[in-house]
C-alpha cells in the first residue's frame, strides 16, 4: 500500500490532498497540531507541534510520498532533517508569490526570485523554503507554486468577498478594472493535481494557476451567478486610496485589486501546470459553489478582508460629494 504523508492536513487545502490520497486507496497520515480541526475520516491525524525535535518521533518512514505545506523556516528544515531520506518523493507546495516581479505578463516558472533576506516575508520564507528543499531532496522534488486558490472554505475571505457583497443591496463599490486581471485555481482542482504529480512522482516546478480572466468577467459572472440589480459604483485608484481602502486583502480592502504595476501577477503562465495533469474547472462552477459555501457560512460573518457595509457606503458618499464637487 502507497503511504503518504501530509505535513499539515487538517485545514482547508491540506484536509483536501489528505483525503484525495486516502480515496485513491493510500495509508495517509497528517502529522500536524491539529489547532485547525481533524484529519478527514480515514485518515491518522499524529498531533505534534514540529517546533519540538521530537515532532516527527511517531512518523517515521519509509514514505512513498511526503507533502509540505509549511513555508515556515524552522519547519520546513526541522522537517527535510527527519524525513528527507526516508521520502520516495518530496511535493512542496509553494507560491507565485516567490518571484520578484509582478509586472511581467506571460511569466513562466524561469522567472526571478525575490532574495530571501528576511524571512519574517512570506515571499522570502517561500523562496528559502524551496531552496532548502532543492539541498535536500534533489531530484525526488516536485514545486507547486499556486496562484490563488479560491473555492468553500476559503479562509482568507478574498474571493469569497465578492460573492457576499453582491448578494446585498447595492450601490456596491468595486475598483476601476480596465486592464486588470484575476487569475485562481479552485482548491480541488488544485489538490487533486497535487495528488496526480504524486502518483507520477514528478519533478521540476509548476505555477499551478488558472486561465487568467479580466477583473470585469469576474465581477460580471458574480453578479450573474448571484442575481444582484443594484447600482455598481466604479472608484478610481486615487479615490479609494485617499479613502484608505487597501489593495488585494485584508480589512478595509477590495480584495483581488492590485496596483496598475502588478499587471504581470493574475497572468502567468500554466504550461507546466497543463503537462503535467492539471485543470481548471470553468469559473462559473468555482462562483456557484463559493456563493453556496458563502451563504452557507453567513455572508455577514466577520471577515478577514473586504469592507464592511457601513465603511463601503460611507466611502461611496464621500466619493460621490467629491465627484459632484468637481462638476
Amino acid at each position: 500500500m502507497t503511504r503518504v504523508l501530509v505535513l499539515g492536513g487538517t485545514a482547508w487545502l491540506g484536509a483536501r490532498v489528505a483525503r484525495a490520497w486516502h480515496e485513491q486507496g493510500a495509508e495517509v497520515v497528517c502529522l500536524a497540531r491539529g489547532s485547525a480541526g481533524s484529519a478527514p475520516p480515514g485518515v491518522r491525524l499524529v498531533r505534534a507541534d514540529r517546533t519540538q525535535p521530537s515532532a516527527y518521533d511517531e512518523v517515521t518512514g519509509p514514505w512513498d510520498e511526503v507533502i509540505e505545506l509549511s513555508y515556515a523556516p524552522e519547519l520546513v528544515t526541522g522537517a527535510l532533517r527527519a524525513l528527507s531520506h526516508d521520502a520516495a518523493h518530496w511535493t512542496l507546495v509553494s507560491s507565485v508569490s516567490v518571484y520578484a516581479r509582478n509586472d511581467e505578463p506571460d511569466a513562466d516558472e524561469s522567472a526571478d526570485l525575490v532574495d530571501p533576506r528576511d524571512l519574517s516575508q512570506y515571499a522570502d520564507a517561500k523562496v528559502a523554503a524551496e531552496r532548502a528543499t532543492v539541498d535536500a531532496i534533489g531530484d525526488r522534488l516536485f514545486i507547486a507554486r499556486p496562484g490563488l486558490i479560491v473555492g468553500p472554505g476559503d479562509p482568507s475571505d478574498r474571493f469569497g468577498y465578492w460573492m457576499a457583497r453582491f448578494t446585498g443591496p447595492g450601490p456596491a463599490l468595486i475598483p476601476t478594472t480596465a486592464g486588470r486581471y484575476v487569475q485562481v485555481i479552485d482548491v480541488d482542482d488544485l489538490a487533486d493535481w497535487l495528488l496526480l504529480v504524486g502518483i507520477d512522482r514528478r519533478t521540476g516546478i509548476a505555477n499551478a494557476v488558472g486561465p487568467p480572466h479580466p477583473f470585469s468577467a469576474v465581477l460580471e459572472q458574480v453578479r450573474l451567478t448571484t442575481g444582484f440589480r443594484g447600482e455598481i459604483v466604479a472608484a478610481t485608484d486615487e479615490d479609494l486610496l485617499a479613502n484608505d481602502v487597501g489593495y488585494w486583502a485584508g480589512p478595509r480592502s477590495l480584495p483581488l485589486w492590485l496596483p496598475a504595476a502588478y499587471a504581470g501577477f493574475a497572468r502567468r503562465r500554466a504550461d507546466a501546470f497543463g503537462s503535467t495533469g492539471g485543470t481548471t474547472r470553468p469559473l462559473a462552477m468555482t462562483v456557484t459553489r463559493t456563493l453556496e459555501d458563502e451563504l452557507k457560512r453567513g455572508v455577514d460573518r466577520p471577515r478577514r478582508a473586504g469592507l464592511t457595509q457601513a465603511d463601503e457606503f460611507e466611502i461611496i458618499r464621500t466619493i460621490m460629494a467629491t465627484r459632484n464637487d468637481t462638476e
